[in-house]
């Protein structure tokens, strides 16, 4: 394909997770599954952390945010590409595909940030749980998380705008299933070194500067937690952690995957199985850690559905 042919792209053409007719059926209705779950537990999370009085506190505050995001970016991909399953084109507009990248990068951005948030609300719960509700104040929580939204809203408009003000050549098949920055930039007729180097600057400060205040945070608290000489309150410290940490081993672990392999390693076969993990399954596994290891959590969803639904949860 010539890259000086400029062609006006009003639509693109997205490859989809697979070509195997006889694969389209099952993997539609595996993924519609694994979606409904991720939706309904997502929401439940959302409404279960507004809605209990026991539930109040800074970290289910930050934990109703990690809902938020799960939930956006879930949505942003799932819907579309459940869609592209029955339909015999697989096709998405010019602007619903700028909207996609837009909103995929927001919430996967505020992502990041928000277990960072929580990192922090475990550090200070741990190490200086007497000054706790002092530090980690209501205003404190609401500061973090209005920052996050909307510096990961000036990043997502910021790639997205270089992307799409740019010139497309008129090849507009895009080989992935949504609506992602690398295979949108291959589309492109002018020197992309510019955009590639915003991108890679930015994913490189998000991902460095979140984990490194992570690790930062756990440091200090296995820190504390080893010089107490209770078991028992080591324990609990350590059980108190214990979902966040799962969570952020999940989603950074596949990040790492992702992006940290060497070129010649890459494929478009793993580069979509990597990116349904983080885009799917990971919305769907964080409500069902944290209910599945969140005492409070648990008893919550019990009182809801026993006053709600007339139902005694056993």
């Amino acid at each position: 394909m010539d890259k000086h042919n400029l062609t006006m792209v009003d639509e693109f053409i997205l490859m989809g997770i697979t070509e195997r007719p006889e694969l389209q059926a099952p993997l539609f209705g595996l993924f519609l599954i694994i979606y409904m779950i991720s939706a309904v537990g997502n929401l439940g999370m959302i409404i279960l952390t507004k809605m209990d009085s026991k539930l109040q506190t800074p970290m289910y505050f930050f934990l109703r945010h990690l809902a938020i995001t799960d939930l956006g970016y879930s949505t942003t991909v799932g819907p579309k590409m459940l869609a592209n399953f029955v339909m015999e084109k697989n096709t998405i507009s010019f602007y619903f595909c700028a909207i996609q990248l837009t909103c995929f990068i927001l919430f996967i951005t505020s992502e990041l940030f928000i277990l960072t948030a929580m990192s922090y609300d475990r550090y200070v719960a741990i190490c200086n749980p007497l000054l706790y509700m002092v530090i980690v104040s209501d205003r404190l929580c609401y500061v973090l998380v209005a920052i996050t939204y909307l510096y990961s809203t000036c990043v997502s408009l910021l790639v997205s705008t270089n992307i799409f003000n740019s010139p497309f050549c008129g090849y507009n098949v895009i080989s992935h299933f949504y609506c992602d920055g690398l295979p949108l930039l291959s589309l492109l007729c002018s020197n992309t070194h510019e955009i590639e180097v915003i991108i890679l600057l930015l994913a490189a400060f998000d991902f460095i500067s979140s984990l490194l205040i992570i690790l930062i945070s756990y440091l200090l608290i296995v820190r504390t937690v080893l010089r107490m000489n209770s078991a028992d309150g080591r324990h609990k410290a350590f059980s108190t952690c214990g979902s966040h940490l799962t969570v952020v081993v999940v989603f950074y672990g596949t990040l790492i995957f992702m992006y940290m392999q060497p070129k010649s390693s890459h494929s478009s076969g793993t580069d979509k199985v990597a990116s349904l993990f983080y885009t799917l399954v990971i919305p769907m596994l964080n409500p069902l850690i944290y209910s599945l290891r969140n005492k409070d959590v648990k008893y919550a969803l019990k009182d809801f559905l026993y006053s709600n639904c007339s139902i005694k949860v056993i």
